[in-house]
């Protein structure tokens, strides 16, 4: 074999392969038991997110490959599917390394009649009972900004929350536009990448919640000084493992919110992907209040078993697949 490529071989050892199987028949048998139904949605589709942190794969047939089962499900909640869940192989563009690849698989569920706090309990549950944790924790976004960055993401504005990166001697992206410069979320994702999130979950798992309404994505925005969006996102060990809304059904807002991201992408030169109609239509029909999260499985895995790397938990990552 001197010589020889060994990219044929997988990468994660059968004892990783095991554990896969056996979260994946604990999670079955979690939703099993509460009656929520699993289902199976389209990985291609006409449309694409519009999402401006997130880039779709593009098929040569004008198509897209999915980065999240999130749209087809919730057309099928509009449709009186009930309680939903799936595991899903999904794809996102320039996305890898230690902790990402281009493809993984996703854990999607959806639950009506919650709100994004029943949901964390529901989330907190289902880790007990894989075996992953006994206990999460739960912080707001601005209590986490507060103790981990010592600024406040409600008051601070641009220019000092560029400065104080600087004061602590991190490096900002070179080449930044006016409007990168003047964006408040730019530099609180920049604090919550490079410093807020790492110093998340050590303990045990933390969800953090109420994030600022110009973050809401597909959440509600709850009014009050200030609007907070009714999100959550779960870290542990400095990694995010997920992501949930108290669920947006507004159709207007919706697209709205869409026409805004397609907007952005185009003033920036980005690839501006259709925007999915059918769930404006979904949502115009009527679909229920609930919650709803992402769970990324292959990261679940690296902490649980004390992997160093995301390549470790797949049978064959993207340099070998």
């Amino acid at each position: 074999m001197t010589g020889r490529s060994q990219d044929w071989r997988p990468a994660a050892t059968r004892r990783v392969l095991e554990a896969r199987a056996e979260l994946y028949g604990s999670i079955r048998a979690f939703f099993a038991a509460r009656s929520v139904l699993e289902v199976e949605t389209p990985i291609l589709s006409r449309h694409a997110t519009v999402d401006r942190h997130i880039d779709s794969f593009a098929t040569t047939d004008g198509r897209w490959l999915h980065t999240s089962p999130e749209f087809a499900m919730k057309r099928l909640l509009a449709a009186g599917s009930g309680p939903i869940w799936q595991i899903a192989k999904v794809f996102r563009v320039d996305e890898q390394g230690r902790h990402h690849n281009p493809e993984f698989s996703m854990l999607e569920w959806y639950r009506p009649g919650l709100d994004h706090h029943a949901l964390m309990d529901e989330v907190a549950a289902l880790l007990a009972h894989c075996g992953v944790a006994s206990r999460c924790e739960r912080t707001s976004y601005r209590e986490a900004f507060v103790r981990h960055a010592g600024i406040d993401p409600w008051t601070d504005e641009a220019p000092r929350l560029r400065a104080a990166l600087r004061e602590r001697g991190i490096a900002e992206p070179q080449r930044l536009s006016s409007d990168e410069l003047a964006d408040r979320d730019f530099w609180l994702d920049l604090w919550m990448s490079l410093v807020v999130g790492p110093a998340l979950g050590g303990d045990a798992p933390v969800f953090v919640h109420d994030y600022p309404a110009s973050q809401a994505a597909l959440a509600r925005v709850r009014p009050g000084t200030p609007p907070v969006a009714e999100r959550f996102e779960l870290f542990w060990h400095g990694i995010e493992l997920a992501n949930g809304f108290h669920e947006l059904t507004d159709a207007g807002e919706q697209r709205r919110r869409f026409e805004d991201d397609q907007a952005w992408r185009a003033a920036l030169g980005r690839t501006v992907p259709p925007y999915d109609r059918p769930l404006v239509e979904a949502l115009q029909s009527g679909m229920p209040d609930c919650a709803g999260v992402a769970l990324g499985l292959d990261r679940l895995l690296m902490l649980t078993l004390g992997l160093t790397s995301i390549d470790q938990t797949l049978a064959f990552p993207a340099d070998r697949a």
